[in-house]
């Protein structure tokens, strides 16, 4: 079992191809791009359009552990939530990209973008942005504002974005979205909702020479890997668990 599922109450492991050109949108290409998916995972059954040009083909979410995919305008998307093994979902996502070319005309040049997200749940009945302050402190600069007298923190998400090349080209992003509202704390009703881990490592740009779209993949991967691993395991994820749990 993937240790990630042991930091969280929801692990998921994602990928974005965003495309410069339009996706082909026929009738029989999205059919048929989702049954060559089909053909490698037959619990993908759940068919359905969510908005116009939105395709989804998804298992069934009651089974807490679940793949899905969807085909929008401009972007291929695929993910699995609590994978067992990471590698299932890195296969599954490989595959994703290895029919991209031939089931729906990708070029290597098509790429805007390419990007793989770790995101990690907790769900937590109370004042999210007071939870990241106490998890995670505050930088030193606005330290004192969290000393106010008689006030309440009301956003507290924090967002890095690095570079990882000189040439910008390849970047990752740390987020964390918190679900409490004024209102919530204004009543002192708080639903029990998830807060939001989200590490995401982008490429931009058309591929190199002799580079697939596996390929990318499979680098932006183990990036995404090593980092989670050395920098946001032990700073980020260790904290919000152990917070949460002494609340």
């Amino acid at each position: 079992m993937s240790h990630y599922r042991s930091l969280s109450d929801d692990f998921y492991l994602n990928m974005n191809l965003n495309t410069e050109m339009e996706l082909p949108q026929t009738r029989e290409t999205v059919l048929h791009y989702f049954e060559q998916m089909q053909k490698k995972y037959p619990t993908l059954c759940n068919f359905y359009c969510r908005d116009p040009g939105d395709f989804v083909l998804e298992e069934d979410k009651d089974r807490g552990d679940y793949r899905w995919m969807s085909l929008e305008p401009r972007r291929i998307c695929s993910g699995q939530v609590n994978p067992p093994v990471l590698s299932d979902a890195l296969q599954q996502h490989e595959l994703a990209l290895e029919l991209a070319p031939y089931a729906l005309s990708i070029s290597r040049l098509d790429c805007e973008s390419l990007n793989v997200t770790m995101g990690f749940d907790f769900t937590y009945r109370g004042n999210h942005n007071q939870l990241l302050v106490e998890a995670l402190g505050v930088c030193p600069g606005l330290e004192r504002m969290t000393e106010v007298p008689g006030a309440t923190v009301l956003g507290s998400d924090p967002v890095l974005q690095l570079a990882l090349d000189e040439d910008c080209r390849v970047q990752c992003r740390l987020s964390v979205e918190a679900r409490t509202a004024a209102y919530h704390v204004r009543t002192g009703e708080y639903p029990e909702d998830q807060l939001s881990v989200y590490f995401t490592v982008r490429r931009y740009g058309s591929l190199d020479a002799g580079e697939t779209y596996v390929s990318a993949l499979r680098r932006l991967s183990e990036i995404c890997i090593e980092l989670v691993d050395g920098y946001v395991v032990d700073s980020i994820l260790r904290p919000l668990q152990q917070t949460i749990a002494i609340k």
